[in-house]
């Protein structure tokens, strides 16, 4: 017989109130793209908490500046490509990470994190709670966004 027959694991769901969320403040600056993205998007999901659970949002605001400062390792500026597409035929835009970066500076890290999140409606709740800047300005001040410890070791680059 088995003896733990009759016992039942109980799962613990946070409500809805009791999820406190955190302004955290990133500076991109100097930092390598993916190993940055990854930390973020763990935060957003909430990952670092106690209480995650998986179907819920239980994470926290990011706030990237310095997006126009952030690198890639190796031949990535000239190699690595963005495409979209318009929906019509040849509508297939291509641009290489340098001219993205020059151009639209915030769009490189976005879309990094958001490959991150899950794929679903969840993914884009979560999307909502990041705001990246190109420069060290942003309009937060008023939640007091606090610096991010950011894991040294995750982010080494070799």
């Amino acid at each position: 017989m088995n003896r733990h027959a009759g016992v039942m694991n109980k799962t613990s769901t946070p409500s809805i109130d009791s999820i406190n969320r955190h302004w955290y403040l990133v500076d991109a600056e100097n930092q390598t793209l993916g190993r940055l993205a990854t930390e973020v998007a763990s935060v957003l999901r909430g990952k670092n908490k106690a209480n995650f659970t998986p179907h819920l949002d239980t994470g926290d605001f990011v706030v990237v500046v310095n997006a126009a400062k952030v690198r890639v390792s190796g031949n990535k500026a000239e190699q690595k490509l963005y495409r979209r597409h318009s929906g019509r035929p040849g509508g297939m835009k291509v641009e290489s990470f340098q001219s993205l970066q020059k151009r639209l500076p915030e769009r490189v890290i976005e879309k990094a994190i958001k490959g991150m999140l899950p794929h679903n409606a969840l993914g884009r709740q979560l999307f909502r709670k990041l705001k990246v800047y190109g420069g060290p300005d942003h309009p937060h001040e008023a939640q007091s966004p606090q610096p991010l410890k950011l894991d040294p070791a995750a982010l080494a680059t070799k």
